[in-house]
Parts: structure tokens; C-alpha cells; sequence
């Protein structure tokens, strides 16, 4: 891990089974952490047996009430949290649920930005009109969780490069980027082409002409 971040150390572990509304359900240990460096409650869900992996499959999931809690279909979160889930249960590894609502910008500035998209602008076109980041999520704190759970190397379950970007200059080795799937809705549709616009996710385009 970088030199320039302090250690964080685990605080609680603790286990929890987990029930989704489609019926699938997986047992998980939930660990909190001391001395994150943006003073955030994040949680790590550690899923499957992580130290049978060769590398843990990894996914740093930002949270989102809307997506997450509510299944609002304008996002494809809630999709890709379950999805994230079953995946890692399957193989051993860690979901990082990071408290970075609206890619950072927190949950009133992302519904006004979601006013704007309802006058015509795409989601970082929104952020921008509100003078906010296009993508304000910094995974210093998700690097400092990894080292302390013993993660050096890991497989990245994400469409977004600068995930693997951030964590490798942060000292984390990604072996290799896994995508996730495509979630489309009639609603999210042009939120999904934003981000291969805006920030090159690699979700094929073509799947998402439907």
C-alpha cells in the first residue's frame, strides 16, 4: 500500500446471513475498521472463502439508497450489488461497501442532479451544472481496508478503469479486471451510455441497443 496512507486496523467482525427479494441468500462477515482516512463507515463483506482464491474477486461498491434499498431502476446498483454478491460468495473474496453516494457527491446533491437529467442532461452533464465532480470518490479508505484485511492482490469486479486505476497507484496488484454484467432498464439506458461515454466502463454499447 502507498507509504503515504496510515494503516487502518479491523475494529469488529461480525456474521450475518444475507436474504435478497429474488430468494437468494448467502451467509457473510461484516468487519468495520479503525482509522479510515475520510472518517466514513465503510464495511467490508467478506463472502465465500477468500484465502482459497488464488487472487479474492473484489468488488468496491459504492453505496446507493435509491438503487441499493429503494430498486430504483434509473441506476443499474441494485442489480450489480446482487449480482456482485453471488459472484464473490462463488469464488471467495470481499465486497467493499463504500459510503461515496452519487459517485461522491452525497444523496440531496444526487437527486437535484437527477432533476436536471429529468431537463435533458446526462449524469455528469448534471454534476457539472451543480459545480460538482463528475466522479468525486477517492479509494484511498477502500486500500487501506484491503491491507487490513491481508489483500495485496486481487481480481477488480467492476466496469470502471478508474477503480483499478486508483487502487493500483495506491500499491493494490490487480490481477485482472472482471466485468460485471449489463443491467439495462427502459430508465437507466442513457445513464449506461454516460459512462461508456464519459468514463470508458467497459460495457458494450451494443448490448445496450436494445
Amino acid at each position: 500500500m502507498s507509504q503515504n496512507l496510515p494503516a487502518a486496523t479491523v475494529r469488529t467482525r461480525v456474521r450475518v446471513p444475507l436474504r435478497f427479494g429474488d430468494g437468494y441468500s448467502v451467509d457473510a462477515e461484516l468487519v468495520t475498521f479503525h482509522g479510515l482516512v475520510d472518517g466514513a463507515e465503510h464495511i467490508a463483506v467478506v463472502l465465500g472463502d477468500p484465502a482459497a482464491a488464488s487472487a479474492p474477486l473484489v468488488r468496491l461498491h459504492s453505496e446507493c439508497l435509491t438503487g441499493d434499498v429503494f430498486g430504483s431502476a434509473r441506476c443499474d446498483c441494485g442489480p450489480q450489488l446482487r449480482e456482485a454478491v453471488e459472484r464473490i460468495a462463488e469464488t471467495g473474496g470481499y465486497l467493499l461497501y463504500l459510503r461515496q453516494e452519487g459517485r461522491g457527491i452525497g444523496l440531496y446533491n444526487k437527486l437535484d442532479a437527477y432533476a436536471l437529467q429529468d431537463q435533458g442532461l446526462d449524469t455528469y452533464q448534471a454534476n457539472a451544472a451543480l459545480g460538482l465532480p463528475e466522479d468525486g470518490r477517492d479509494y484511498s479508505a477502500a486500500a487501506q481496508m484491503l491491507a487490513a484485511l491481508g489483500v495485496d492482490t486481487l481480481d477488480l469486479l467492476s466496469n470502471n478503469p478508474d477503480k483499478a486505476d486508483q487502487l493500483t497507484a495506491l500499491g493494490i496488484d490487480v490481477a485482472e479486471h472482471v466485468p460485471t454484467g449489463a443491467h439495462v432498464t427502459d430508465s437507466n439506458l442513457r445513464y449506461l451510455r454516460a459512462k461508456v461515454e464519459h468514463t470508458n466502463h467497459t460495457i458494450q454499447l451494443a448490448t445496450l441497443a436494445g
